[in-house]
């Protein structure tokens, strides 16, 4: 039986706020029942930029040593990087001590198993849960070494670089926000890697120092009021492009050369293209919340479009299964076949630019006419006592009249002109809501606003 119930232990990941649910105790605890339940001979560890992240991080290295596994330690890195490590030390697990863009005291971990796949939730995640609540692991009778990972960010970079043609990027000039988190030393050791190997690009930096303090705030680049900082730069320095990345920068956004921010949707549609550029009928899978302008240029590429339920495991499931070249969702998590199928906030941009420098065009050409011919409303959160009660509402309200129904998540009913998808949030009393047209804004303000008031209702 459970000693402790730990409530850091999420649906497929830890977070936990900083003393009673997560300190460097519940930290070794963690790094032992990880070893345990993986059988772990080797196991990679990172740690993102926060304070409390190299003490943590240590409490897993001693949990993990003291079960006997050798742990490659990555120091300062991004979540892609361990996910990258993993495989490439063939580990028997990772782990990245980081809370990415949770409020500052808070701080988290995530997890993988061997091949860099996402531990299974209900055995390989639950069974950890349990060995790190009884507390009772004996210690190996050999502690295992901890030792840094050499060679790793290099061999990183070489993988990440391996997705772009660098003779064919164009003179470009790139304003890249590090919001303080963990991107800036990465990022540097990547740009100089582009310009060793002839790549004709500028860079202005900026929050780029790692800084526990996070000066600049959180970095988390989806909120909108986030923005600015960014789309100023952009402009102040008449940069072709603006990318900022989340702490841990397994997720990056994208800003056109006036500044404006790239929904994450339009980015999808983008990668989708860049990738069926070099693997004509290739499979990409998407997310259900918004379909149609990543399926249009599928469809019109001649690749094959797949969906898959919201979140990381499941996308990364459906890739392994299918083979998918790529998947991508509007939070601004894609992930890459030949990156073991997992998320990186450093190889997208690349694509992008990439695909800029080939059709000679800037990004806000190249997302203009998708934007125009599907627009979408973005995420809409509602904050409802009661969401099953909500959704039945917006059911009987619209289910009769719906061309198409699918409950892959949530609910999605598409009609003639229009479609949604209302989801509930599996860690909040929160509905999610997207909505998109065809080439209808007019109509796309109309079914938002409908929506809205059934679901305060």
């Amino acid at each position: 039986m459970p000693v402790t119930e730990l409530t850091c232990f999420k649906a497929y990941d830890i977070r936990g706020k900083l003393g009673d649910e997560l300190n460097e105790q519940i930290a070794t605890r963690i790094g032992a029942a990880f070893a345990r339940a993986q059988r772990a001979r080797r196991v990679v560890l990172g740690r993102d930029a926060r304070a409390t992240s190299e003490s943590l991080a240590a409490a897993v290295a001693e949990g993990l040593a003291g079960q006997g596994a050798e742990v490659l330690d990555l120091g300062l890195s991004g979540t892609e990087e361990m996910y990258f490590a993993t495989s490439h030390f063939e580990a028997d697990g990772g782990i990245c001590v980081t809370a990415s863009h949770n409020p500052m005291d808070y701080n988290g971990m995530k997890l993988v198993g061997r091949g860099s796949a996402p531990l299974d939730p209900a055995t390989e995640l639950a069974r950890v849960k349990a060995l790190a609540e009884a507390d009772d692991l004996a210690p190996a009778a050999e502690k295992g070494r901890i030792r840094p990972a050499e060679g790793a960010r290099e061999a990183y970079v070489a993988r990440v670089l391996s997705f772009v043609d660098i003779a064919a990027l164009k003179p470009l000039k790139l304003l890249v926000n590090a919001g303080n988190g963990a991107a800036g030393p990465t990022f540097d050791t990547l740009f100089a890697a582009l310009i060793a190997k002839g790549a004709p690009l500028e860079v202005v930096r900026l929050h780029h120092a790692p800084d526990p303090a996070f000066p600049n705030g959180i970095p988390n680049p989806l909120l909108p009021e986030n923005q600015p900082v960014t789309a100023e730069a952009v402009r102040a320095h008449n940069a072709d492009i603006g990318i900022a990345w989340d702490g841990d920068f397994d997720r990056c956004f994208l800003f056109d050369a006036d500044g404006a921010f790239i929904p994450g949707e339009y980015v999808v549609g983008l990668l989708a293209e860049a990738f069926l550029g070099k693997e004509p009928g290739a499979k990409i899978v998407h997310d259900p919340r918004v379909v149609w302008n990543t399926q249009d240029i599928v469809a019109r590429l001649g690749g094959t479009a797949i969906q898959s339920r919201t979140g990381h495991a499941f996308v990364k499931q459906i890739m392994r299964e299918t083979g998918a070249v790529y998947g991508g969702e509007m939070s601004a998590h894609h992930y890459f076949r030949d990156f073991m199928a997992c998320d990186s906030g450093m190889i997208p941009w690349l694509l992008v630019i990439e695909l800029m420098s080939r059709r000679d065009t800037p990004l806000a050409a190249l997302v203009n006419e998708s934007r125009a011919a599907f627009p979408s409303s973005g995420e809409i959160n509602f904050r409802v006592d009661d969401t099953a009660a909500a959704l039945a509402r917006v059911e009987a309200t619209f289910a009769a009249q719906a061309s198409s129904r699918d409950d892959t998540d949530g609910l999605s009913l598409t009609f003639d002109s229009w479609r949604f998808n209302l989801r509930a949030s599996n860690t909040e009393p929160l509905l999610r809501l997207n909505v998109e047209t065809r080439g209808d804004t007019a109509l796309l303000v109309r079914k938002c606003d409908e929506l809205r008031g059934l679901i305060r209702t």
